[in-house]
């Protein structure tokens, strides 16, 4: 319940000013109704980052893929590398969010994006953030 109440309150201030679109917040802890708005970009190696992915409109698939991909000049793919990959299945009663977390032990800047079954070229929507020592 306490996440439906914080998906709820995400939606009205994403909605408020840009239109529907899907979003994905980072937290240091357990994502609920009172931190939701408590965001961060910046972890500590092997540290749970937690995730809320919000996706406004019904997907009808109900399968997303979620990418974390590495920057890192050392490659030579453009400095790119692929380092975490996850398919997940939206329960009846999470059909507008998805929530989990993920460890990271290597220290560089990442970026989440979450991709629809229904369109896998097109990019719902992404996040950045950082593992620091």
């Amino acid at each position: 319940m306490k996440k439906i109440i914080a998906f709820l309150f995400l939606i009205f201030f994403t909605s408020a000013c840009s239109g529907e679109k899907a979003a994905v917040l980072l937290n240091n802890n357990p994502i609920t109704a009172q931190n939701v708005m408590n965001y961060s970009q910046v972890f500590a190696p092997n540290q749970r980052i937690y995730y809320l992915i919000v996706i406004p409109q019904k997907i009808e698939t109900r399968n997303i893929d979620i990418q974390i991909i590495k920057k890192d000049n050392q490659e030579e793919r453009f400095g790119y590398k692929l380092y975490w990959t996850y398919s997940a299945r939206l329960k009846d009663n999470q059909i507008y969010y998805y929530d989990d977390y993920v460890v990271i032990s290597e220290p560089g800047a990442y970026i989440m994006k979450v991709f629809s079954k229904d369109n896998p070229t097109k990019t719902l929507c992404l996040g950045e953030f950082f593992v620091r020592k």
